[in-house]
């Protein structure tokens, strides 16, 4: 059997000038549908009609056929039966099985779909073959002079009947039907695309959504979570997987994690046994990009770890480890010193939550009115505990104390006992952070990653270290607006200090506020982004 491709491709498009010869992921646009046909299974011969010279160059490099068209089949009035037939005055179309019309704005379609479609189009004995796109909307048209809808019934958008809408990616149809004024043949049959193939580049929006998808790289993540690691590391890649133009995979060991840290993530969540099983399912899949995010690593996890996903890029978070040095790239935000080249260390690096980025920055009071207190998702120094018997004393019922307990807090009904306070809140396992924090004057944290979210929002901060990793995270320090009492400080000196912030002078924390402010905490995901996307 033998099946021609024909690849219209004429140059001279008014609203994207050099459509087909713009360089995406490093080809020129119309690379893409030629290779396509190229590598097809079942296209015998591929033929570029076009009126651009360099086109030709590039389909004749590609082992295409080609053939410079005459200006008066170039026009946008030109239809495309029209451009396959002249065809003719070049091949005997009719020694063709199937004729196969391919434009040169479908670059997304893989050539694994084209294949099934031809398949299905000789299997079937179909006259003739379309791809669609499947677009149900709600849809008007002018009837009589009139608007009207084509949907009389206003239904929700995923119970409306399908409504096809081809595409340029291709027309099959048996050759005997390609006439100068149509190529469907009796029986016609459509092939329904996935969005991602079903791009028509007509616009500069168009063209940077098909940007996106061919530069588009598989990625994975690995992170746990729990009360002794914290939550933090999931929050992260969360908010991370989200920034990407794609669908990653995030593994966790299902000895260390549980499913529900996750929340109600629609991302794809896969649970290993530990780090042998972790390479196991990863020797499966092929990744351009690995993200972990699981503190510190050890040598032989990431040797295992390049030996499963040879040729992949490895991006890790907050790794102090040895297995460091053999990753491609290491960000730590909670330090200020880049040890070694590849590591990439700042507050510039830190990934605040989406939430934070649309709250501005709390006014300075006259007065502090308002305690924020949160020490984390488990808190293992009780600082919370120890807080709140404070604030519960009576000297203290001027101010309203907001305490925040994370999920993993172990004794977290007990302390929503402290409700029955009137100048406490103890909130367990909160949604919106900001919210909260926004209606504080100052704060009391750990010295974690919500010292930094105090940071973004610009309120004056007391913080104290919940391990001996915490001691080293220098970001939340007085040259930063916070005032650091070191790991587990007596409760005097938590007291000492809190009085002091319940009574400093507004310009006092206006200067504090404007320490924290100086520092570019809005762009993390940006720079992050940005060094993952060109590693």
């Amino acid at each position: 059997m033998r099946i021609l491709a024909v690849i219209p491709a004429c140059e001279g498009s008014v609203s994207l000038p050099n459509k087909n010869l713009r360089v995406i992921n490093g080809k020129p646009l119309i690379y893409y549908v030629i290779r396509n046909a190229r590598n097809s299974r079942y296209i015998t011969d591929t033929i570029v009609t076009t009126n651009s010279n360099e086109i030709i160059s590039i389909a004749r490099q590609m082992g295409a056929m080609s053939r410079l068209r005459d200006p008066s089949l170039c026009g946008e009035e030109v239809s495309l039966d029209t451009v396959v037939f002249d065809v003719f005055q070049q091949l005997d179309l009719f020694s063709y099985d199937y004729v196969v019309t391919m434009q040169s704005i479908s670059p997304t379609l893989r050539v694994e779909t084209l294949d099934a479609a031809l398949e299905r189009c000789i299997r079937e004995d179909c006259d003739t073959l379309i791809s669609v796109s499947n677009r149900p909307r709600f849809y008007w048209t002018r009837q009589d002079g009139e608007l009207v809808p084509i949907q009389r019934q206003r239904k929700s958008r995923h119970l409306l009947p399908p409504f096809f809408v081809e595409t340029g990616a291709f027309l099959i149809t048996k050759s005997r039907f390609v006439r100068p004024d149509s190529r469907l043949g009796e029986t016609v049959r459509l092939f329904e695309l996935s969005g991602g193939e079903a791009i028509d580049v007509d616009t500069f929006g168009d063209l940077k959504q098909v940007e996106n998808i061919l530069c588009q790289k598989s990625t994975a993540f690995y992170v746990n979570g729990n009360n002794q690691l914290g939550l933090g590391h999931v929050y992260r890649v969360i908010q991370l997987a989200d920034e990407l133009f794609s669908k990653p995979d995030i593994y966790y060991d299902r000895n260390q994690t549980e499913r529900s840290v996750f929340g109600e993530t629609t991302h794809n969540l896969i649970p290993v046994d530990g780090e042998e099983g972790l390479f196991s399912a990863l020797r499966k899949r092929g990744y351009d990009r690995f993200i972990n995010d699981i503190l510190s690593t050890s040598r032989t996890y990431m040797a295992g770890l390049r030996a499963s996903i040879p040729g992949a890029r490895i991006i890790n978070f907050e790794d102090e480890g040895e297995g460091s040095y053999l990753a491609d790239l290491v960000f730590n935000a909670l330090y200020e010193e880049n040890f070694t080249s590849n590591v990439r260390a700042g507050e510039q690096y830190f990934i605040a939550s989406k939430l934070f980025l649309i709250y501005d920055p709390i006014q300075i009071r006259e007065r502090v009115r308002d305690v924020f207190v949160a020490f984390g998702a488990a808190d293992p120094q009780n600082y919370s505990d120890r807080v709140l018997r404070i604030a519960s004393r009576p000297e203290y019922q001027k101010f309203h104390f907001h305490v925040v307990i994370g999920r993993a807090k172990e004794n977290a009904e007990t302390l929503l006992r402290y409700n029955e306070a009137e100048n406490i809140e103890v909130l367990h396992n909160i949604d919106n952070m900001p919210e909260v924090m926004s209606k504080c004057d100052v704060a009391l944290t750990s010295r974690g990653r919500t010292g930094y979210e105090l940071a973004v929002l610009g309120i004056p901060s007391i913080t104290v270290a919940q391990n001996e990793r915490e001691t080293l995270h220098s970001f939340l320090s007085e040259k930063n607006g916070f005032t650091y009492l070191g790991l587990n400080p007596s409760d005097e000196a938590l007291e000492s200090a809190l009085n002091r912030y319940l009574n400093l002078s507004r310009a006092h924390r206006c200067h504090l506020q404007e320490l924290m402010l100086s520092k570019d905490l809005r762009n993390g995901r940006k720079h992050v982004v940005n060094l993952i996307d060109n590693l």
